[in-house]
């Protein structure tokens, strides 16, 4: 038997105990006796079924609207919230079959994900602003940098708050932030187990087991497991990806919660890189380059992750009406591989230059939040209390080689040829870095009610950051200190039952890191939205209606250095002016709706004086219009157990890197059958097969995803 490494030996462990307990919990429904069932079992029933909505922790796997957000760090309902949140739940993604975090985002408006393409790692832009590193798990950063692609199957939902969120997380990007829920242990025991075929190769079997320790379910084990390999359109491109994250709650008192979350994963693939321009986006004299075509190397080294995550949550309610809530996490990440990647069409248009790189990250990201709240009554109104202090040390080990490799004829490609590194390091061919980012936050919020309509919400953050550089090959060795106080304001009126206009103020800071050209540190970004808004809530809570416009600005970005341009200089300031329109509602007859509507013009307003000026420009990738809409429709009567999925989205042209891409719409459909303990789907994603790009890069366009058919049959337990 081949040796096993480590990583797979825990995947081989953990499936074990899974199975273990899997059978444990068979054993323990057959002999169950008919008292044990639940209160609506008939009295012929012997087995108790658990119910398939799971609710134990607020969540549900069965509604499209949300009952429970996390990212507020606050109880207060979303329709009472004065701001943008998003959330994609449980069932929305299930409807779809969704497997990556782009595929949730679709469902969210003012969101651009996977804008380069297929290429294993998450990459989105909130509200005209680039927001692949402002990545959260259960509240806390993954890390400073993005580097592992998120497994979807182990999250409940996913959180989208728009506009600056410097207040309750620290440094991020004005634009916004995604908060992934993960699943946790529930009262019930349950098992769920699926197998899924599709095109390209898809495969992917799943399982999710869930077990009670404690008879008030308290105390409880869920696992979570995934295995998947598939091929891609494009030629030599493949994915394999492992996945096991054991949870456990532990039952330390009826005032305590106390979960400990664990996950290990494994990703291999070979990138995707697009296509060259022309032939593409522009026409060539040989016509278009087929769509199948990999303009990298078969024998270049594919790429090799691995993530590791430790951690848990704790919510103690004390006495004297204080709560306090402890969320701590330490990760560690590996990533190792090589990408070919396009560069220039020669005079002839079939000759493609090529370039290689050879990356490697390591990674350790050390989290930690802790709060307390508390909600008491004076002659001003009643007050939500929040007073918190968290604190993150990210830590990335980078080295990045310049290789060269042959040119290819991209319309006859022959591969073979070697991706050539070099073998002496110098600071034009080579990165070696170890980089540190470090943030201590202390954060107080104020929730005020007066009288039955109206909400304020204050709040002040001081941060103290810095980031550490040293280059393994210059020997030089930067430090770059910041601090900032950042704050938030809004004020909310219900002037109706359920209608409730807001007006909302935030700011935002994040450090940008290294040096001008005459040796100075750059000052921090820094970031603020005006937005104000309607939230409707309709049909006793289950329509929601969300409707908001707003003006962010981010100033400091880095930009060229007009003088010297090899160098930057942080004087650049971005754009984004827009609305946004969403409606979510799980209706009585069995509809369950999501649909949303947003307008972004992101432009840039300073270009610090570039020669060739860009102020007017519009940011890269960035649509003006974008819309989606998905449902499902549950049956009733002779046709229950039946439902039908499907879905529109699609959005307007938008310009990258000096060349404009087309608008596309695509549609999907599916539809599902749920017994007892059986369910089956099948969906279709693009049924039209629309051709489209999902973005672009300086010398090249990222393709977006053919039709896709994906067929489940899952065992419910």
């Amino acid at each position: 038997m081949p040796l096993l490494t480590p990583g797979a030996r825990a995947i081989l462990l953990a499936f074990s105990a899974s199975s273990a307990l899997f059978t444990s919990s068979a054993v323990l429904a057959q002999t169950a006796t008919p008292q044990a069932a639940d209160s609506s079992t008939t009295a012929a029933t012997t087995t108790a079924l658990p119910t398939v909505s799971v609710t134990a922790d607020g969540y549900t796997d069965s509604k499209f609207k949300a009952t429970q957000t996390q990212v507020n760090k606050s109880s207060t309902p979303l329709s009472e919230t004065p701001q943008s949140i998003s959330v994609v739940t449980r069932a929305m993604m299930d409807s779809q079959q969704a497997v990556s975090l782009a595929d949730a985002l679709e469902n969210v408006p003012g969101v651009v994900a996977q804008q380069y393409g297929r290429r294993g790692w998450d990459d989105l832009i909130i509200r005209g602003q680039v927001a692949s590193d402002s990545l959260y798990l259960d509240g806390l950063r993954t890390s400073a940098r993005n580097r592992v692609a998120e497994q979807l199957f182990g999250l409940q939902q996913v959180e989208v708050l728009k506009g600056p969120g410097s207040l309750l997380y620290g440094l991020v990007m004005p634009g916004g932030l995604v908060n992934m829920v993960s699943k946790r242990p529930q009262g019930s025991d349950f098992a769920n187990v699926d197998v899924s075929l599709g095109s390209h190769d898809f495969y992917q079997s799943t399982v999710d087991l869930n077990k009670s320790l404690s008879e008030n379910g308290k105390q409880a084990f869920r696992i979570n497991g995934l295995i998947s390999n598939s091929n891609d359109a494009t030629d030599y491109v493949w994915f394999k990806n492992r996945y096991i994250a054991p949870s456990l709650s532990l039952d330390l008192g009826a005032r305590t919660d106390f979960t400990i979350l664990t996950s290990y994963q494994e990703r291999n693939y070979v990138r995707q890189q697009g296509l060259a321009l022309s032939g593409a986006v522009t026409s060539n004299v040989n016509g278009p380059l087929p769509r199948s075509l990999f303009i990298g190397e078969p024998g270049a080294r594919p790429y090799a992750a691995n993530q590791t995550r430790i951690g848990y949550s704790l919510t103690h309610r004390f006495d004297d009406g204080w709560t306090l809530n402890n969320n701590l996490r330490y990760q560690q990440s590996q990533m190792s591989g090589q990408l070919v990647s396009s560069n220039n069409l020669g005079g002839t248009s079939r000759i493609l230059t090529r370039s290689g790189t050879d990356q490697t990250f390591e990674g350790q990201t050390f989290s930690i939040d802790t709060n307390v709240q508390r909600s008491f009554a004076t002659a001003w109104g009643k007050h939500e209390v929040t007073l918190g202090t968290d604190y993150t040390n990210s830590r990335e080990l980078e080295r990045t080689l310049t290789c060269s490799v042959a040119s290819l004829n991209v319309y006859n490609p022959s591969y073979g040829a070697s991706v050539i590194c070099p073998t002496t390091l110098t600071s034009t061919n080579a990165k070696l870095n170890d980089t540190s980012i470090r943030d201590t936050g202390f954060y107080a919020r104020d929730k005020i009610t007066l009288g039955e309509r109206w909400q304020l919400l204050a709040g002040v953050r001081q941060d103290r950051a810095a980031t550490y550089t040293t280059s393994s090959i210059t020997g030089v060795h930067s430090d770059n200190a910041s601090s900032a106080t950042t704050a938030s304001a809004a004020i909310m009126v219900e002037l109706w039952r359920g209608v409730r206009p807001y007006l909302s103020y935030a700011t935002s800071f994040y450090p940008n890191s290294g040096t001008a050209f005459d040796g100075s540190i750059f000052k921090p970004e820094t970031g603020k939205q005006w937005e104000t808004g309607v939230k409707v809530d309709l049909d006793e809570g289950r329509t929601s209606i969300n409707f908001a416009l707003f003006d962010l600005r981010r100033r400091n970005v880095l930009v060229t250095d007009p003088d010297h341009v090899n160098d930057k200089m942080a004087i650049g300031e971005q754009r984004s002016q827009g609305g946004e329109i969403g409606v979510t509602s799980d209706l009585r007859n069995g509809l369950s709706l999501n649909a949303a509507y947003s307008y972004t013009a992101a432009i840039v307003t300073d270009d610090g004086g570039q020669r060739s000026t860009t102020v007017g420009q519009w940011l890269d990738n960035v649509p003006r219009h974008n819309f989606t809409t998905s449902a499902r429709y549950r049956f009733a009567g002779e046709l229950s157990g039946w439902e039908l999925n499907g879905g529109v989205h699609g959005q307007s042209m938008m310009r990258t890197n000096g060349y404009t891409l087309p608008g596309y719409v695509l549609t999907d459909v599916g539809v599902a059958y749920n017994a007892d303990r059986w369910r089956a789907a099948l969906n279709v994603k693009n049924v039209f097969n629309t051709e489209y790009y999902a973005g672009g890069l300086s010398k090249s366009v990222a393709l977006g995803d053919d039709r896709t058919v994906m067929l489940t049959l899952g065992y419910r337990y």
